[in-house]
């Protein structure tokens, strides 16, 4: 007896184009002897399968739980519809209208097939550092426009041979529709150029004279997936310190790329989480502990026992990491604090002075991506930078945006995003305001994610520092504007990424945010959920001596936290009597800001009174009490003082104590320690005395000081034992790379 067949109308959503999901489908469909169609839509991948009702059953499960790499499946929906009898299944073409609103998928690593015939001698692709196929390669930093097919990508310019068209117009190879797809023939190449940029060598000859430069201790510009970096031997002394003097970076730590798990292992204590994220698909620089004695030079990340590694996450990198067979140091290709270099001319104009040659390739980089970077915790990882891996990949939002919005962020470690109906797309890292270039990547980055995403926004979300560049461009736009508190948007953005909607006591502890008052935050206990927040309660204000020379200068709060606390302040610095009259008479900006509260311990203990980069002084802290057991630490007396309408957190005990102890003669590390012992507690009581008074049931951990694992730990261990639901942070960071999402929350929750 035959079977009868049905027909099932399947409308798959997600990140489902330009990932080979159409051939996946397809061979399923052969597999099952399930004829029909799939093509793309504007709803993302539509399928019309008729076979037997086990056979379309069987093809709905995989599509939903076994879908391609690169895929990320939000939603199938399935539908009946009457049977027509076809003869085959077919992939047919994109449906009139595209798909502006499908999601571009991330870049990716070469997949395993692809590695295997880049080793292969015998393969035409041998050694070809541009090798990908639908599982694998470049998307987010090459797509122009969309829909996402080769016409509008930086491929355009490369036609295929006629090998290489085979495999793209063929349904059962894995290049079928892979928009990169390119040999030696006819693809990209490479070419080893001087520091002024004059050609030497081209394709394979350039890869190996790269390969000699980096083991013979020169210092490279190498173009890679989203833009420069900067490479050299990790474990050459003179090097090392040579890009740092040339880089003008002082002691700021370096990212280390090794070959495999096995040698990023041999440098790090890595658990379970740090080997995954090393390994999966989105490839971030992951920060661990280092492991003992190393062959690391020094200078890769002086005076911290934690450095971050990634593995190779394109072909290219692949062959300097077996080339070279040293860790290599691979920084951002920029000087210090300016965006990262992407585009050629710009590249050799602004890194030839820095390097002594450059790994070029002809491949445009259309939107630059900085490596993300993700810190290795006993819970899992939390990422500290979202961007080449993960953006531009979508996020639920937990409630719907009626009209299109885009949230321009803050000022520091911007990123924005925009929001259509039930989704949020967060941009790449784009970096800090202050300077020209950046701002321009602002300005591109608003530009792209919005033609990509196809919004054309209604409503733009801003942080309320008026002086803010993203401010400032916000409101100069014909849009309907909503001015966002920047504590509350760190809040929002632990709620989105929790899916939570209810109100909850958010504590925000970062380094500055501009508070309603005119005054900066950045120690704060608020009720909040995405509709709007109170303030509850903060940390003690003091002034900022000097304004934001206080943030370079951590000894400047050292002086007005010490003053304050009784505690004599001792500086070898010109300025002191100066800065003492500043703070005596209350000028400078006042704040209440957390992160300050531990640059001024920092300096006061004796750890740093200057920085060459922000938190250096406060991660100098973490860093110093890591290795002291929590029932060794001392428990330095933080007080509450304040009314029922706003507590306040006062620390000068902890101060007193900390200074006297350490005056005393006690060990750093041990002070350290029972400094962060002091603040979370004294913050893990005050939040549950805040949401026991509310009848809350939740505390929302969110702002840079976040980053802190220890202190982390101290909260929510205590918040827990409590009986409290703690949400913290792992996919979204903490810092302000997260307050775009956050604007864009508060913004669709407003209408």
């Amino acid at each position: 007896m035959i079977a009868a067949k049905i027909r099932r109308r399947i409308v798959v959503r997600g990140t489902v184009q330009g990932v080979g999901f159409r051939p996946f489908v397809y061979r399923q469909a052969i597999e099952l002897s399930i004829t029909g169609f799939v093509r793309n839509d504007s709803s993302g991948v539509v399928i019309e399968a008729e076979g037997t009702s086990s056979a379309v059953e069987e093809l709905c499960q995989r599509v939903a739980a076994e879908p391609p790499p690169l895929a990320i499946v939000s939603g199938v929906d399935v539908a009946a519809i009457d049977p027509i009898g076809d003869d085959a299944f077919e992939i047919i073409a994109t449906a009139p209208g595209g798909a502006p609103r499908v999601p571009v998928s991330v870049d990716t690593p070469p997949c395993a097939s692809c590695l295997e015939e880049m080793d292969d001698p015998a393969n035409r692709r041998y050694r070809y550092p541009f090798i990908n196929c639908t599982d694998c390669g470049p998307r987010y930093t090459i797509v122009v426009a969309v829909p996402y097919d080769r016409p509008s990508t930086t491929m355009a310019r490369f036609v295929m041979c006629s090998q290489c068209a085979a495999e793209y117009h063929d349904p059962g190879d894995r290049r079928f529709h892979a928009q990169p797809n390119a040999c030696p023939e006819c693809g990209p190449a490479l070419t080893w150029a001087d520091p002024d940029g004059a050609r030497r060598d081209e394709g394979s000859a350039a890869l190996d004279a790269a390969v000699r430069a980096l083991r013979e201790g020169r210092i490279l510009g190498v173009k890679g997936v989203g833009g420069y970096h900067l490479a050299t031997d990790a474990t050459d002394e003179h090097s090392v310190a040579e890009l740092r003097r040339r880089k003008a970076r002082d002691d700021k730590p370096f990212a280390v790329m090794v070959a495999d798990l096995s040698a990023a292992s041999a440098l790090c204590e890595l658990n379970v989480a740090a080997m995954a994220s090393l390994i999966s698909i989105r490839r971030p620089i992951v920060i661990a502990p280092r492991r003992g004695p190393t062959s690391l030079a020094t200078g890769v990340a002086p005076g911290l026992d934690e450095v971050g590694v990634f593995l190779p996450y394109s072909p290219i990198h692949h062959l300097l990491a077996r080339g070279v067979g040293r860790p290599l140091v691979m920084t951002s290709g920029n000087l210090s604090d300016e965006p990262i270099a992407h585009d050629d001319e710009d590249a050799i104009t602004r890194l030839g002075a820095l390097v002594d040659g450059f790994l070029l390739h002809n491949r445009p980089i259309h939107i630059r991506c900085d490596d993300s970077v993700g810190r290795a915790r006993r819970d899992g990882i939390q990422l500290l930078r979202r961007s080449r891996g993960y953006a531009p990949e979508p996020l639920p939002l937990p409630l719907d945006a009626s009209r299109p919005i885009l949230a321009v962020g803050a000022e520091l470690k911007s990123t924005v995003a925009v929001a259509t109906r039930s989704h949020v797309v967060p941009s790449h890292h784009i970096g800090d305001l202050e300077h020209l270039a950046t701002y321009r990547s602002f300005i591109q980055a608003v530009d792209h994610l919005c033609r990509l995403y196809g919004v054309e926004p209604e409503v733009v979300a801003h942080d309320l520092h008026p002086e803010y560049l993203s401010t400032k461009f916000a409101v100069d736009l014909d849009l309907d504007a909503v001015a966002v508190q920047h504590h509350h948007a760190h809040v929002a953005s632990c709620l989105v990424e929790h899916q939570r909607t209810d109100p909850v006591i958010g504590v925000a502890f970062d380094g500055l945010g501009y508070g309603p008052d005119g005054t900066m935050w950045g120690g704060e206990f608020l009720l909040a959920d995405l509709h709007g927040f109170e303030r509850l309660g903060h940390l003690a204000p003091v002034v900022m001596p000097g304004g934001t020379a206080a943030i370079r200068e951590p000894w400047r709060m050292a002086v007005s936290w010490g003053l304050q606390s009784d505690v004599a302040p001792v500086f070898d610095d010109g300025r002191l009597a100066a800065v003492i009259s500043l703070v005596e008479a209350g000028r400078g900006p006042m704040t209440t800001s957390v992160g300050r509260l531990f640059d001024a311990l920092a300096a006061l203990i004796g750890l740093r009174s200057t920085v060459s980069h922000e938190a250096q002084a406060a991660v100098a802290l973490e860093a110093a009490a890591r290795h002291v057991p929590r029932d060794r630490a001392p428990v330095y007396p933080v007080r509450v003082a304040g009314d029922a309408s706003v507590r306040v957190l006062d620390p000068r005990q902890l101060i007193a104590a900390a200074v006297s102890d350490r005056r005393a003669g006690a060990a750093i590390d041990i002070v350290a320690a029972g400094i962060h012992e002091g603040i979370g507690r004294a913050t893990a009581d005050l939040a549950w005395t805040l949401a026991t008074e509310r009848g809350m049931d939740t505390v929302a951990l969110s702002g840079g000081v976040f980053q802190n694992a220890r202190l982390s730990e101290i909260v929510t261990s205590r918040l827990q034992a409590l009986g409290l639901t703690v949400l913290a942070h792992a996919r979204i960071p903490p810092n302000d790379g997260g307050i775009s999402l956050g604007q864009a929350a508060i913004a669709a929750a407003r209408g």
